[in-house]
C-alpha cells in the first residue's frame, strides 16, 4: 500500500489514526522502513516493525510508567556529570536494515555519540525493558537476541512479577547473566562502573 494513503490522514484525530495503525494490520509483511516510520510519527502507539511486519505494542499500566519514570530519574542522576543521555520510549532504536524496536529506556555514555540521530538512534550502549504481562518473551527472548544482533553491551530486563532485575551483558555475540537481582540486593552494571540500584527502591516507586 503507497505511502500517499496514508499521509491522507495527517489531519484526522489520535482516534482514528490508532483505528488506521490496527486497521493496517493485515498489510504484514508489505510494509516498507519509510512507511513504517511515517506511521509510527502520527500516533501515540509504540510501534516495532521487522522486515515488511510491524507490532504495535500495548499501552503501559501506571506500574509500568512508575517503574520507568524512577529507573529514568536514576541513569540520568549518574550519567548527567559524565555528559550521557538517558531518554524513554517512544524513542526509535535501528536494530538494523529493516528492524527497529522502541526499548523503555536507551542510554548513550556520551551525548555527542553519533549514533544519537533526531528520527532515530542508529545503537545505544545500555537498553532497558520492563516486562509485558501479555507477551513476556518479547522481552525475555526476542528482544534479547534483537539487542544482542545489534551489539549493545547490556541489557536490564525488569520483571515486576517476581520484583527481579536480570543485567545482561554482551560477549561476542550473545549476551551472558551479570545476575538476577531480587528484593534485598542491588542490581550492578557492567557498563557503568559505580552505577547501582536497590532493587526494592525499584519496585516499592509503584
Amino acid at each position: 500500500m503507497p505511502i500517499q494513503t496514508y499521509r491522507s490522514t495527517v489531519s484526522a484525530t489520535q482516534d482514528q489514526l490508532d483505528d488506521l495503525v490496527l486497521a493496517l494490520l493485515p498489510q504484514q509483511g508489505q510494509w516498507s522502513q519509510e512507511t513504517y516510520l511515517w506511521l509510527s510519527e502520527q500516533t501515540n502507539r509504540l510501534i516495532e516493525f521487522t522486515d515488511g511486519y510491524i507490532e504495535v505494542v500495548p499501552m503501559p499500566t501506571d506500574a509500568h510508567q512508575t517503574i520507568l519514570a524512577y529507573l529514568c530519574q536514576m541513569f540520568f542522576a549518574f550519567l548527567q556529570a559524565a555528559g550521557g543521555k538517558v531518554l524513554f520510549a517512544p524513542m526509535r532504536l535501528r536494530i538494523r536494515e529493516r528492524k527497529f524496536r522502541e526499548p523503555d529506556i536507551l542510554l548513550l555514555r556520551r551525548a555527542d555519540d553519533p549514533r544519537r540521530q533526531n528520527r532515530f538512534w542508529l545503537g545505544a550502549d545500555l537498553v532497558v525493558e520492563i516486562l509485558s504481562p501479555d507477551k513476556p518473551e518479547r522481552d525475555l527472548v526476542e528482544k534479547r537476541d534483537d539487542y544482542a544482533e545489534a551489539h549493545i553491551p547490556e541489557y536490564w530486563i525488569i520483571d515486576p512479577r517476581d520484583a527481579t532485575i536480570t543485567v545482561l551483558h554482551l560477549a561476542g555475540t550473545t549476551y551472558v547473566e551479570l545476575g538476577v537481582f531480587r528484593r534485598g540486593s542491588q542490581a550492578t552494571s557492567v557498563l557503568l562502573d559505580g552505577f547501582a540500584v536497590q532493587v526494592d527502591a525499584v519496585f516499592d516507586a509503584t
